[in-house]
């Protein structure tokens, strides 16, 4: 499998004639269910980012600002050459576009490996929630806690007194708009139910009194592996949120966007790893090598254009997908966008 990741650079020539470099294999042009998915995130992202980008600035965050500008861009610009498509991704954690495509590499990394997992749990381990000033102080407690646990059995088997925790976890975090109050919390697959009982366990030891509710953690068989862990490597923050959550109507009429609560969660979980493995190596084989670079001197441009939720050809003026904006979702990302709620 090659990089999916793939970059298209403007070069010309010593005789005049315009090529254009890409790296990557690029993706399936006549994929138009693809396309279509790929416009509404875009559409969605970029909507996001300009909210994003001017709370950053009242905020004085200018390393998320650069990086919501990065998000801005991604896709701006795509290549079409021999039924595939090519463009620059931002790689940031909190683009829809990138994250689609980090989900099925996670994927195609840690499946092979998980599939043989025959007595794997899904487990939640929760704290109460916490203002937003506490929300920091909050995550490192919570990534300290689970970091003792696993590294107390690591060494115990390493002395041979015992056995390896196994598993991939991933942090979250949730918003609730009615009490603003942030829910750090972790969501893991561990390869045996034994060692879920043992994580649970000692998580609510090693919590302060009042800090964690027996009741609030879970543990849960897993029927299907792959959806197990497409669950758990979802980008570790809601961004669609309801208003009342003990009160839920129909999404079209509740569904709302806390962009300033989003930037909250982003700035407390800069620089930290979100999800990862533990216990367990990859084998080699599967890292995946970086195709090589290719010059192309026949293809076209196309750029996006937030008011055709599209790419236009920048020569004929033709749209790249057959894809028009639901009245849903253009209501939502109209109406809808809260950057208040903090």
């Amino acid at each position: 499998m090659g990089n999916i990741y793939t970059l298209a650079d403007n070069r010309t020539n010593k005789v005049g004639q315009n090529n254009i470099i890409v790296n990557g294999d690029g993706s399936d042009l006549n994929n138009d269910k693809a396309l279509k998915g790929r416009a509404k995130r875009k559409t969605i992202t970029q909507v996001m980012m300009l909210n994003l980008i001017k709370i950053a600035q009242e905020n004085v965050e200018p390393e998320l600002e650069k990086s919501y500008w990065n998000t801005y861009y991604c896709q701006q610009n795509l290549i079409t050459s021999d039924g595939r498509l090519y463009g620059k991704y931002c790689k940031n954690r909190f683009c829809t576009l990138c994250c689609s495509i980090r989900k099925a590499e996670i994927i195609n990394k840690y499946y092979p490996v998980m599939k043989h997992w025959k007595d794997a749990h899904f487990v939640t381990l929760t704290v109460k929630s916490c203002k937003a000033s506490q929300l920091p102080l909050y995550i490192k407690s919570v990534q300290d806690t689970l970091k003792k646990i696993i590294e107390k059995h690591r060494k115990r088997y390493q002395r041979g007194t015992g056995i390896k925790l196994e598993g991939v976890k991933s942090l979250e975090c949730n918003f609730n708009p009615s009490k603003k109050w942030y829910n750090p919390h972790f969501h893991l697959i561990v390869k045996e139910k034994w060692m879920a009982e043992v994580i649970v366990m000692e998580w609510l030891k090693r919590s302060k009194p009042n800090y964690t509710l027996k009741w609030c953690q879970k543990i849960i068989k897993v029927s299907n592996l792959e959806k197990g862990l497409i669950e758990i490597i979802k980008y570790g923050s809601k961004i669609f949120t309801e208003p009342d959550l003990k009160n839920r109507a129909k999404e079209t009429e509740t569904s709302y966007i806390y962009l300033k609560a989003l930037d909250t969660i982003l700035n407390a979980m800069k620089g930290k790893r979100i999800f990862d493995r533990f216990g367990f190596n990859l084998p080699t084989q599967l890292n995946y090598q970086n195709t090589p670079a290719k010059l192309l001197n026949d293809y076209q441009e196309w750029e996006y254009n937030i008011d055709a939720s599209n790419w236009v050809n920048i020569t004929t003026g033709e749209l790249l997908c057959d894809y028009n904006l639901p009245s849903q979702l253009q209501a939502l990302l109209a109406n809808n966008i809260d950057i208040t709620n903090i």
